[in-house]
């Protein structure tokens, strides 16, 4: 799907009909509906994303990816709404995203009065399209009577997931955390390990605030008129047919449509343009001097951290395994440094972090950077390989759209349920690096795998499943694909439903 959109002059911006997105907090989230508005902006309507200045996280480096993407889509109208007069506490809670919710909730008041501004004429306002945990926003649109959609930012397994978990919950005594490892059963996905689930899932909602919080603000996902997902049909294939055809969702209430319009992920040129242009030189040049499919690259997200000692024992592994790397090194967790990690993003120092003389080792072979890499650009050279990964669903997409084979080290949110899937027969994208449910990897391991996925038969094998995993992905995009049918179904039906609602 076409998805650049040249910057549009005032007067017409006005004119066209306006979709309205509320992405939930995070860079994570925001990124891919940001690359969603310019698949809308490519078909002819206007977008405004609306966004909310946490006070809390007002000076961390989130803050500033989001001022580089905004300033990267100058076709895209954003608006901050007004601080909260008496936001909720942060200071000292150890379970801020109950407060992230439950601050998207209070918002609702001021999202509304923005929506029946001057700025969108009546007529003019298109639908609102949520985040996958800003649906309380559904509200308001209703109120409003424009459609509402939920844009679901992870896979149609996490999806299935969700939609069947209010259920589950609601027949148990206990949380599922009791379970351990034992395996739950959920239409459209293999067995999932219960200890795999979202931590925060795995508490009662009777007995756990957030808990309760994260299950209603999936449980609204109902009330929708439908849901985009970023993935397409033949990647996930069992859960999209589960979410269509056996209907799973709240009890006595079926699933909203789903429409599977992925993989929505950037481009090489948007990733630089967002970003920074010394380093993406750096990484790119260096990638340049390397062999076709020679180099291990190794990131774990914007906000993946690991321990100074899991770092040296990778750069063991790394070292022993005799292959090419570009590695993102990141301040490590539990340090002081690693406080200020979403504030101050401060420069780890690597001759301290690292092995003695590891980097004159293995320097022409290997670069470590820091912070940041353009992934998007690194995953798409020629030269790359392989991807360790914290298994993120926006990185699982790049990954998969440039046929790269996947080593699987999950850290936090859905991430070990993304690794279940990739590693499953029916997607067939990863490894998993055994020891990161303990908390560490060995060096061996590191070694083991690297080696596996570069030298052997079954690496090999694993590179061809990649490789029409991307073909898919390209087809799915085509006219006439699958992604392209399904996108044209919900502007389709976003017609009908204004059309129900007299819009």
């Amino acid at each position: 799907m076409e998805k650049n959109a040249m910057a549009v002059p005032e007067q017409q911006q006005k004119q066209r009909q306006t979709v309205v997105m509320y992405p939930s907090f995070g860079v994570g989230h925001i990124i891919p509906m940001t690359e969603l508005a310019r698949v809308l902006l490519g078909r002819g309507l206007a977008v405004t994303m609306v966004l909310i200045e946490r006070p809390f996280w007002s000076s961390d480096s989130g803050a500033a990816t989001t001022r580089r993407v905004m300033a990267a889509n100058p076709a895209i109208t954003f608006h901050f709404l007004p601080p909260y007069p008496s936001p909720p506490d942060f200071a000292g809670s150890t379970k801020p995203p109950f407060f992230h919710t439950l601050l998207l909730r209070r918002y609702n008041g001021e999202l509304g009065r923005f929506l029946r501004s001057d700025a969108f004429p009546p007529g003019r306002l298109h639908s609102v399209v949520t985040g996958m945990f800003s649906t309380y926003a559904v509200d308001v649109a209703a109120e409003l009577g424009v459609p509402a959609y939920t844009f679901f930012a992870s896979g149609a397994g996490f999806l299935a997931i969700v939609a069947q978990l209010p259920a589950l919950l609601a027949g148990r005594k206990e949380g599922l955390k009791a379970l351990g490892d034992a395996a739950l059963d959920f239409a459209g996905v293999p067995p999932i390990p219960a200890s795999h689930l979202v931590k925060e899932l795995l508490e009662h909602p009777e007995e756990d605030d957030l808990c309760a919080a994260m299950v209603d603000v999936w449980r609204r996902i109902a009330d929708a008129d439908g849901v985009v997902v970023n993935t397409f049909e033949s990647l996930e294939r069992r859960a999209v047919s589960a979410l269509r055809d056996l209907r799973c969702g709240v009890p006595g209430k079926p699933m909203p449509p789903v429409y599977c319009v992925g993989p929505v992920v950037g481009d090489t040129d948007r990733a630089a343009e967002a970003a920074d242009e010394r380093r993406h030189d750096e990484c790119l040049e260096w990638l340049d001097a390397q062999p076709e499919r020679s180099v291990v690259y190794l990131c774990f997200g914007s906000r993946g951290t690991l321990p100074a000692a899991q770092l040296r024992e990778i750069a063991a592994g790394l070292e022993r395994s005799g292959h090419r790397f570009l590695w993102v090194v990141r301040t490590p967790a539990g340090t002081e440094d690693a406080k200020k990690f979403l504030e101050q993003r401060p420069e780890p120092d690597l001759d301290a972090l690292l092995p003695e003389g590891f980097l004159d080792r293995t320097e022409g072979r290997g670069l470590v950077v820091t912070s940041w890499a353009p992934q998007v650009a690194v995953l798409r050279h020629r030269s790359a390989g392989a991807f360790v990964t914290h298994c993120g669903w926006n990185s699982v997409l790049e990954a998969v759209t440039a046929g790269v084979p996947m080593l699987c080290w999950p850290l936090y949110s859905e991430q070990m349920l993304n690794k279940v899937l990739m590693v499953g027969e029916e997607m067939g994208v990863a490894w998993e690096m055994e020891g990161y449910a303990a908390g560490f990897v060995t060096a061996e391991e590191v070694e083991r795998k690297v080696r596996l996925v570069m030298e052997s038969e079954e690496g090999r094998e694993l590179r061809a499943r990649v490789a029409a995993r991307k073909e898919e992905a390209e087809a799915a995009l085509r006219e006439g694909g699958s992604s392209r049918v399904a996108f044209e179904r919900f502007l389709a039906d976003a017609e009908k439903v204004r059309g129900r609602l007299g819009k």
